[in-house]
């Protein structure tokens, strides 16, 4: 089985570049705290990095 991960949004999205919100809402993340999981993949990692002050990532 493909692994995956746990990515909760800890701070808000208000400040953040404009490429930034985007990505968030592409992640499927919309208010702080919500947790989505998805496939570990180059695409998600690549997402995950470009906001990686804003969430917190965990591999499962």
């Amino acid at each position: 089985m493909a692994s995956q991960l746990k990515v909760t949004q800890v701070k808000s999205k208000y400040g953040a570049k404009p490429e930034q919100r985007d990505t968030l809402r592409s992640l499927g993340l919309r208010r702080i705290g919500q947790t989505v999981i998805k496939d570990d993949n180059q695409v998600n990692r690549g997402y995950v990095n470009t906001v990686r002050h804003l969430v917190k990532v965990e591999e499962i």
